[in-house]
């Protein structure tokens, strides 16, 4: 155990120096870091919500709503379907979580419930006697659309995050409906809430010319009612659209959405796939000098004339936007639309003030930890504890290294662990030391005293260090938030504290050994 070859002499000084080199950014401010050459680590430790404030909002995701869609198409298929086939019908709607029509013509009910059978395979068709036909969705269609919703809209709630620039965003699944969203260092939480808050679904409807229904009124079949966005009527409530039902353009085939101006008036400006760039020319082409409506969310923004052919599959948004409002629009429409609205449960906000309490504490108790544990060593162990406190002070900066290289968010209950392992990273110095003291008092040399010392307390230190890093991996596992912040700078920690332990700290005891040759050990 006192024998190091050269290879591992250069491997422990290598890790040590990219510890230090890895660990320094840390040292300077955000600005400095940055302008640091590319060939250097520049990456910092990021600091959690608790540490620098944000905002941490727990959302769920109204899947209902696409169980609903999902069976409104469902109708207008039913529609078209016993149409083609000449089959009277009457009753045809959703009602609860199921489609329903009547068949009038009791001769034709068999072909309509086999027609109405082919529509899609994951649904349940019944007929009762009176010509009811339901169509239901399967229990795994029910939960295939479910899962998929929560996965889209953790996707889609991504990108918008992603888009605002916050750093190190917690994006998770929670439960069966609901996302959990962690947002360190958000100075605008409203502004996120409200980005949030929007499904922006865009679409593009003609505007049915024919005279608006007074209110109460049937509205024509095939056209629907959409209130204006910022038009305000006479009687003091938002202006009425009939537009037709059928959407000429979804908002799925935009590829892009950027603010502009026109006219000095924000605008946004959209951009379209080259499916959706066909259709938009074919749909302008056919429609000069009529009114073309856009939607989002189910609210008219503007509803411009046609008037020439636009085939650059590329438009503008106008409305009555602020440079705010058009930034935001246009980066609702990049990152896409969420397939079900979101309902914000929680709402907490940890102020920067509070956060920077935090570090402060941190600080001081890892200095009181570190301190204490330097002297402790240094009184008990002698030369030998004076090596182990330079052990430790590189196992601390191991540790700020590999939290800046793996960019993991340090939380309070992260520097928890880190203070728990100054702690633990002399417990394998001192197992080893006790084991020479053993040695020296059974008549042993110095070299023979300190070979032995390590070789027999190896093993209880690997043993100790193992269970307790199981301890942490499950910790990581099961559970989320602060937990896992503690679990990884645990993890990290015994780790790099094994490091200092067995290797650099003997090879310290092991270079002075071979240098001094002293008949006595100062321990």
């Amino acid at each position: 155990m006192i024998y190091f070859a050269k290879w591992k002499i250069v491997m422990i000084l290598g890790i040590c120096a990219l510890g230090v080199i890895f660990a320094a950014p840390n040292f300077l401010s955000s600005k400095m870091a940055s302008q640091l050459p590319s060939w250097l680590p520049h990456k910092q430790i990021s600091l959690g919500l608790d540490l620098q404030g944000g905002s941490h909002l727990l959302l769920e995701v109204e899947v209902d709503s696409v169980l609903k869609e999902r069976l409104e198409a469902l109708v207008d298929t039913m529609r078209t379907t016993l149409r083609k086939a000449r089959i009277q019908y009457g009753g045809l709607g959703v009602n609860g979580l199921s489609a329903s029509v009547t068949i009038k013509d009791q001769a034709g009910a068999e072909q309509a419930r086999q027609l109405l059978k082919n529509l899609d395979s994951q649904l349940n068709v019944d007929m009762a006697e009176n010509g009811l036909i339901t169509l239901e969705m399967t229990e795994q269609a029910v939960r295939d659309r479910r899962t998929a919703a929560i996965e889209q809209s953790i996707e889609i709630v991504r990108r918008r995050i992603d888009e605002t620039g916050v750093r190190e965003p917690t994006i998770q699944r929670q439960g069966e409906d609901r996302i959990l969203v962690q947002l360190p260092g958000v100075d605008d939480p409203e502004r996120v809430k409200r980005l949030l808050g929007k499904t922006a679904k865009l679409s593009f409807h003609l505007v049915d010319e024919r005279e608006n229904p007074s209110l109460g009124s049937r509205v024509p079949p095939g056209s629907m009612l959409m209130p204006s966005a910022d038009e305000i009527g006479s009687d003091g409530r938002a202006r009425m659209y009939m537009l037709k039902k059928r959407v000429m353009i979804s908002g799925d085939t935009l590829i892009d959405s950027q603010p502009s101006f026109q006219d000095n008036q924000p605008v946004v400006s959209f951009r379209f796939d080259t499916v959706g760039g066909k259709l938009f020319g074919k749909a302008t082409t056919a429609n000069v000098n009529k009114l073309f409506a856009i939607v989002l969310d189910g609210k008219v923004i503007s509803a411009p004339v046609i008037r020439e052919p636009i085939l650059g599959g590329s438009g503008v948004i106008s409305g009555r936007f602020t440079v705010q409002g058009a930034q935001d629009l246009a980066l609702l429409l990049r990152a896409g639309a969420l397939p079900a609205p979101l309902t914000i449960l929680e709402e907490r906000s940890v102020g920067p003030g509070l956060g920077a309490d935090s570090v402060a504490a941190g600080k001081i108790a890892s200095m009181v930890g570190m301190v204490l544990v330097v002297v402790f060593m240094g009184i008990t162990y002698g030369r030998f504890g004076l090596m182990a406190d330079v052990a430790l002070m590189a196992n601390i900066i191991l540790i700020g290294a590999a939290l800046s290289l793996l960019q993991a968010t340090l939380t309070l209950p992260g520097i928890a662990g880190i203070v728990l392992t100054v702690g633990m990273a002399v417990d394998a110095n001192v197992l080893v030391f006790e084991r020479i003291r053993e040695e020296i008092r059974a008549g042993r040399t110095p070299i023979s005293s300190i070979d032995a010392g390590y070789s027999r307390a190896i093993k209880t230190i690997i043993d100790a260090n193992v269970t307790t890093l199981i301890a942490a991996v499950l910790l990581y596992q099961f559970g989320s938030g602060p937990v896992r912040g503690f679990a990884v700078t645990l993890a990290i920690g015994i780790v790099t504290s094994l490091f200092t332990a067995i290797m650099l700290t003997r090879l310290m005891v092991v270079t002075w050994l071979k240098k001094s040759r002293p008949d006595t050990l100062p321990i």
